[in-house]
Formats: C-alpha cells, sequence, structure tokens
C-alpha cells in the first residue's frame, strides 16, 4: 500500500458505517459530558484526525465498525447498505476534528463551559446523522463547494421534512369507530 493509498478517504462510504461511527461519537462524547473527565477527549479527538487522514484505516472506532458493525447490521436487517459521496464526509469528519478539538483545548484552557457547548454541538449533527442520516457537514460541503454526487442531499432532507409533516398532521383514527366523523375520534 503506497502512502497515497494510506492517506485517502473511501469514496464512495458506506451510508450505514457512517452512521455507526455516529453512533460510537455520541456514546464517546456523552461519556466525556457525563463523566467530565479530560482524558476521554484524547480517543475522541484521535478519532476524528484519524478518520480525516486515513478514512476508517487508523481509527479504532472505524475499524470496529467496518468490519463488525455494518456487516452485522446488514446480516441482521437483510438490507444492502446504500453508498454516498466521500468528499462531504470527509468535510463533516473534520468538522468533528474541530469541534473536538476546540473542545480539547478549552478543557486545557479551563474554560468548560466551552468544551459542553461544543460537544453538545457534536451531539447534535451526529446524533442527526446517527438517527435520520442526515448529515449537516454534507449540507454545508454541498453548499459550499457544490457536489455534482450530493444532489440527493437535499433531496433526502426536503423527505425527511415532508414525511416529519406528514406524521405530525395525520390524525390518529380510531379504526374501532365505524361511519363516524374522523376528526371527531381523534386521541
Amino acid at each position: 500500500m503506497s502512502m497515497r493509498q494510506f492517506f485517502s478517504f473511501p469514496n464512495p462510504v458506506n451510508e450505514t458505517s457512517a452512521r455507526l461511527v455516529a453512533v460510537g461519537v455520541i456514546a464517546q462524547a456523552s461519556a466525556f459530558l457525563l463523566l467530565r473527565d479530560g482524558w476521554l477527549l484524547v480517543p475522541l479527538v484521535y478519532g476524528f484526525a484519524a478518520r480525516v487522514a486515513t478514512g476508517p484505516t487508523m481509527s479504532p472506532l472505524g475499524q470496529l465498525v467496518t468490519r463488525v458493525g455494518t456487516p452485522a447490521v446488514e446480516r441482521v436487517y437483510g438490507v444492502r447498505s446504500r453508498n454516498v459521496p466521500g468528499p462531504p464526509k470527509r468535510f463533516a469528519q473534520t468538522i468533528g476534528l474541530a469541534f473536538t478539538g476546540g473542545a480539547a483545548i478549552a478543557w486545557g484552557l479551563g474554560l468548560v463551559w466551552v468544551s459542553i457547548v461544543l460537544l453538545v454541538g457534536l451531539l447534535v449533527a451526529a446524533g442527526l446523522e446517527a438517527v435520520f442520516a442526515i448529515c449537516l457537514g454534507c449540507i454545508a460541503h454541498a453548499a459550499i463547494w457544490g457536489c455534482d454526487d450530493c444532489d440527493d442531499i437535499a433531496d433526502r432532507l426536503q423527505q425527511a421534512i415532508v414525511r416529519a409533516r406528514e406524521s405530525a398532521d395525520a390524525p390518529d383514527v380510531n379504526p374501532q369507530v365505524v361511519g363516524r366523523d374522523p376528526v371527531a375520534v381523534t386521541n
């Protein structure tokens, strides 16, 4: 393997793997926020730095996810993961590195509240990725640079918003009541 190959980022990226990495980031950031122990920032910062530099190659979380997590999810749920563009995911990892690196520096300087704010922001972004496959870094990447391969990001975000509105607007009709006005029997 050449140095160029070693320091490369996959393109495309397995979306299931990206979402599982986000779950791992949520666990690590939550542990720091609960325990408030500075050493917990070290693996978090290292993980982002490793993923920016080499994709999953040097990231313990990336390796766990690609070798164990994603194959298990695909096998258990009988799904085939979809591939998404790599450059926006690398940009998202770079933003995560900025947030975690900033949190670590702030922690070292005694600015605990700055660390907390940065990691809460990270939790929001990772939560959107993990739960809804909404990558804020990918959206920013597409907005800044435009990305021919990223057209589906805006479409998927719009579809998620439409689905959320439809489920919120749909009345919860009691199927036991027949022949009555459905509005009258909503919960």
